[in-house]
């Protein structure tokens, strides 16, 4: 008899029951909320005067909507302002621990989960943003989910959801110096297509994935949702167990380690479909339009659209329409006007110790505004005590506070105009930075770092300072 997948694994530990629609009812082990999508879910409780099931699974955090350039009360923004009081009343009333801006705790959501220990190898996660498939990094399985659901799940602690396919990534060779998981993951998903993983679940598997650090693992799974996929998740390992260990809510470390080792995919895990990838062919990628399946090799020539299979055609004109490129052409050398350096892609400690290491002793191009913005209280604060802080102000960057900040402009922190920005964040949308003629290109923090101080797109394996 064949083996199990970690996805097959973890689901039966969590079913509750088959519903008459199809759907498996599941229960979610760890709930995590912020302040967009969780006020009308807390208001629909109180419509049918419902409880919250379990308080002690459900952890809050403000991130969206947080200014980063200064978070005196009150915001400026009166809405910004009744998303937090309404987060504030919603835990206190029914007892959801809530890290505030005051706490030293604060942060985006998907950077605060894992540097606490909530999130753990084996769970199942739920959280009303689309990025939580972050969390399979420690082979958890972790779903964004809608208002009504983050409702069903305050109430029941459970949610009606389809089974999906899992579809195996494995990766072999080793990344070159200078590149890391956000090309592999823009790599993967320029391959495989921005619908490719529609109905799977990612299970990414390799000596390229065994080789990468926990937070590179993060931007792998968390970019998943790009790629069409439901979820994302790596096995569990030493690697991980050792980054888990001593967090504050990894209250058994042991116990929590043997359940990891059981609920691993087997050997002769059976899947789906597998797709098979070379870390070492890989090169700085880049996106050259208005989707992350629109993406490129630094030193590669943008596609003939003749050249693109007949249904992706349409989007890549309005692509080089909107971002004023034409094909044939190359992003080596393009003029940039804004780096955003942070998300929860890639704003954690080592996104920001790798930046560094590129503006170390340099400075910003002149006309380029630049922001580094740490994804959490306790990043800034290391990064701070590093002197990581002192090399990015010094060279002519922006430290903010933590927060979502540039990645979708919910917040002051918005592009204007026709700006075009080199940004470490996991969308290129129309409009995502704030301004619907803004053009914004994903990349790597260390690619972003050598854009900010060159003023124009460069590979960044030709910045001396980075090797």
């Amino acid at each position: 008899m064949a083996g199990k997948n970690l996805l097959e694994k973890v689901w039966e530990r969590h079913l509750v029951k088959k519903l008459p629609s199809g759907q498996d009812q599941l229960f979610i082990g760890l709930h995590l909320i912020h302040e967009v999508t969780s006020p009308q879910a807390f208001g629909m409780l109180r419509a049918r005067k419902f409880s919250v099931r379990y308080p002690h699974r459900t952890f809050a955090t403000a991130d969206h909507i947080v200014p980063t350039d200064k978070i005196r009360r009150p915001f400026n923004d009166p809405l910004a302002e009744e998303m937090l009081r309404a987060l504030e009343k919603n835990t206190h009333e029914y007892g959801i621990t809530y890290f505030d801006p005051e706490s030293g705790k604060q942060g985006v959501v998907h950077v605060v989960g894992p540097e606490k220990g909530l999130t753990q190898p084996g769970m199942t996660i739920a959280c009303g943003d689309s990025h939580t498939a972050t969390h399979g990094a420690f082979g958890s399985i972790a779903f964004g989910v809608g208002t009504s659901q983050v409702r069903d799940i305050l109430a029941t602690q459970t949610m009606a959801i389809s089974k999906p396919k899992v579809r195996r990534i494995h990766v072999k060779g080793s990344l070159a110096k200078n590149l890391s998981a956000k090309d592999l993951i823009l790599a993967i998903i320029g391959r495989l297509g921005v619908k490719g993983g529609l109905g799977y679940a990612y299970e990414y598997t390799g000596e390229a994935i065994d080789a990468l650090s926990m937070e590179e693992r993060m931007t792998l799974c968390n970019m998943s949702i790009e790629g069409g996929a439901r979820v994302g998740y790596a096995n569990p390992d030493e690697i991980t167990y050792q980054w888990l260990k001593g967090r504050p809510y990894v209250t058994n470390f042991q116990s929590m380690k043997a359940f990891a080792e059981e609920i691993k995919s087997d050997e002769d895990a059976l899947f789906d479909d597998e797709a098979h990838l070379d870390a070492s062919d890989l090169k700085p990628m880049v996106t050259w339009g208005i989707n992350p399946g629109q993406v490129v090799a630094i030193d590669q020539k943008l596609p003939e659209i003749e050249s693109l299979p007949p249904e992706e055609q349409e989007t890549a004109r309005r692509a080089y329409d909107h971002m004023g490129f034409a094909p044939g052409e190359m992003m080596l050398g393009k003029k940039i006007n804004v780096v955003f350096i942070g998300s929860c892609t890639n704003g954690r400690l080592s996104d920001l110790r790798e930046a560094a290491l590129v503006v170390r002793g340099n400075k910003v191009a002149d006309g380029v505004k630049a922001l580094v913005v740490p994804g959490s209280q306790e990043v800034a604060a290391a990064a701070e005590e590093e002197g990581l802080a002192a090399i990015f102000t010094e060279a002519g960057f922006e430290w903010r506070h933590a927060g979502c900040s540039m990645c979708l402009a919910m917040n002051p922190d918005r592009l204007t105009g026709r700006q075009l920005s080199a940004s470490t964040s996991n969308r290129n949308f129309i409009g995502r930075q704030g301004s619907p003629t803004g053009r914004t290109v994903l990349m790597s923090p260390t690619m972003a770092a050598s854009a900010a101080i060159a003023g124009n797109l460069v590979d960044v394996r030709n910045i001396g300072a980075a090797t």
